[in-house]
């Protein structure tokens, strides 16, 4: 065959369309997501006043923060995943969550005034919040960042910290199920710090594996 004839069957033949990098972020976040809560079902379970009101609003508040965290995490590794690119709205989502924070915060002083803070800052749950939060991050973070290969980050450790803040708020919201510490004081300490820490693990993990 000659070469012009090569050139012209390769031209002909329908271009294979490539999986959107979103829907391969999506397709390797929902199972690892269904495994950890699963898991967390299994050994661990949910509250148990998760039926009373006061519980159930304070469980989805929580869930809701962190559902926006996640979601924000997520768009921002997303779109920081491309050459040259910057947050842009990606960011809103996350900024949504700290507003919503801000104000349950603001919520709960007026309700209850200051006193008790510090101990609805410290909770019963902390050292819970500090391991299982972790350690559920870990399966969609490992998720995301195969995912997130396909990219080319200009700044891959940027973009592996926020892989991470998608995992975290993953795993926060199965774990606010289980969390009786229903003060936002808490979340912003504990949640936050748990959710640093698995930052900088998609930071480290993500400067060496999203390089290119």
């Amino acid at each position: 065959m000659r070469t012009d004839d090569l050139i012209a069957a390769l031209a002909a033949d329908p271009p294979q369309a490539a999986r959107p990098l979103s829907g391969r972020a999506l397709m390797a976040l929902a199972p690892a997501a269904a495994l950890i809560g699963l898991m967390f079902l299994i050994l661990v379970g949910v509250r148990h006043d998760i039926a009373l009101p006061s519980a159930a609003v304070a469980t989805g508040l929580k869930m809701g923060v962190a559902a926006l965290a996640a979601g924000g995490g997520l768009a921002l590794a997303l779109r920081l995943s491309a050459p040259g690119a910057r947050p842009g709205a990606a960011a809103l989502p996350l900024a949504a969550a700290l507003a919503a924070l801000a104000l349950w915060i603001a919520w709960e002083f007026a309700a209850l005034g200051p006193a008790g803070w510090p101990r609805r800052l410290i909770g019963t749950n902390a050292v819970y919040c500090l391991t299982l939060i972790p350690l559920m991050a870990l399966v969609p973070l490992a998720a995301l960042l195969a995912a997130l290969r396909a990219g080319a980050p200009e700044r891959p450790a940027r973009a592996g910290a926020f892989a991470g803040l998608a995992a975290a708020g993953v795993a926060a919201a199965v774990y606010a199920t289980h969390c009786t510490d229903d003060s936002p004081l808490f979340v912003l300490a504990w949640y936050s710090l748990a959710a640093l820490a698995v930052s900088g693990l998609g930071a480290l993990l993500a400067a060496r594996l999203l390089r290119w």
